[in-house]
């Protein structure tokens, strides 16, 4: 069974007043022992300065310097006095550690240096001191605590530096996942708007007719209705997918029903017609497998112009033509009705001209969309298909 452990970072005074405590022990303890060197015994002096040096330890983190200024001046009191200086040094050096590891490399050199002289001091005042052996232990000593201090010192800078970048780095994720997540609201409200405003369109138009002309021609109707019942069939179908999508994610093998594609324009072409436009459709080039998703692009851009024919330029005639290029894809919608509202005329946008400008964008395309010089309107995609697209399709694009 793993014990609880105390973290260092989250409690710091307990461990400052864990050590001092443990540091003031060894020096009463080392007190009270025979040195054979002259030493008199810890009294209620020695005792009073001993405590007072330890408990300094216990603000040493908050303070550094201001204690190591105090443990130093106590500990030269007491050496002074004539108790053996060993007894309070090992609280002098980890004051000066701790200097060293929070403070500037002369702040803590100047420490060192104090801590020297009192420390060959010492072999002054001692009965039997050598001023070499003091003086050489007073530089080497105070020289390695500063190496180790400021050791410590960079490693908590590096630590604070990558708590840094790694809290950056979450932030960033965050921040990608929220854009990921709004790109795809935005796709979803794409296709579902796609969806419902071309086949509730065309719903509208075929109800309409079939209100009309339910009594004087029964199989217009009847016609009409079976119109209505294949597209919503269809539309309920494609929300269907996009829903089971959303429900069950990327890794279901049932999401990945087959997406509208370019061979399917024909069936768009035959509902749209069905609502009163004729529609004329054309191929030019071989027809060839493209990426999914630029075969699903074209195809929503296609569906949307005609969606707006239905909508507001009837009555019209619409022309569809797909070309082929070696190295891109170029379709165009044209219709030679009237412009009727601001969407047509380009004084307004709606979100299915604005989705097909994102659509376009998004597989580094292009459209163009606007109004035609002899009458009517006109959309025209250029989708690449490969990396190094032709000059002459470039400039067609």
């Amino acid at each position: 069974m793993q014990l609880p452990r105390i973290s260092m970072r989250r409690h710091p005074l307990a461990v400052d007043i864990g050590i001092a405590l443990a540091m003031l022990g060894c020096a009463l303890l080392m007190g009270q022992q025979d040195t054979l060197e002259g030493y008199p015994p810890l009294d209620a002096v020695g005792y009073t300065l001993s405590t007072a040096v330890g408990l300094l330890l216990c603000v040493r983190r908050r303070a550094p310097v201001a204690v190591a200024a105090g443990v130093l001046a106590l500990w030269a009191a007491y050496i002074a006095l004539g108790y053996w200086p060993v007894v309070n040094s090992l609280v002098a050096l980890l004051a000066l550690y701790t200097v060293a590891a929070a403070r500037r490399l002369a702040v803590a050199v100047a420490v060192a240096a104090v801590l020297g002289m009192i420390w060959t001091y010492s072999a002054f005042v001692s009965p039997h001191g050598s001023v070499p052996a003091a003086a050489a232990m007073g530089v080497v000593v105070p020289a390695v605590l500063v190496r180790f201090g400021r050791s410590a010192h960079q490693a908590e800078r590096r630590g604070e530096r990558l708590a840094e970048l790694a809290a950056h780095l979450r932030a960033e994720r965050d921040e990608k996942a929220r854009r990921a997540v709004a790109d795809e609201q935005a796709r979803i409200a794409r296709e579902l708007h796609d969806v419902i405003a071309h086949h509730m369109s065309v719903i509208s138009v075929q109800s309409g007719l079939a209100r009309y002309v339910y009594r004087t021609d029964p199989a217009t109707a009847r016609r009409a209705l079976g119109t209505i019942a294949d597209t919503s069939s269809e539309a309920l179908e494609e929300m269907r997918r996009m829903l089971t999508l959303l429900r069950r994610g990327s890794d279901d093998p049932e999401s990945y029903a087959p997406m509208p594609r370019l061979s399917s324009l024909a069936e768009a072409a035959q509902r749209v017609r069905a609502g009163g436009v004729p529609v004329d459709l054309i191929v030019e080039g071989e027809a060839r497998p493209l990426p999914p998703g630029v075969e699903l692009c074209a195809y929503r851009v296609v569906q949307e112009a005609l969606t707006n024919v239905l909508k507001h330029a009837r009555p019209a005639r619409a022309e569809v033509r797909v070309r082929y290029r070696p190295h891109s894809l170029h379709v165009s919608v044209t219709d030679d009705g009237e412009r009727t509202d601001s969407a047509r005329t380009g004084t307004g946008e709606g979100h299915g001209l604005i989705g097909m400008r994102e659509r376009a964008k998004l597989y580094g395309g292009t459209v163009t969309i606007g109004p035609r010089p002899e009458g009517g309107f006109q959309v025209r995609l250029a989708l690449p298909t490969s990396a190094t697209p032709a000059p002459e399709e470039r400039a067609e694009g």
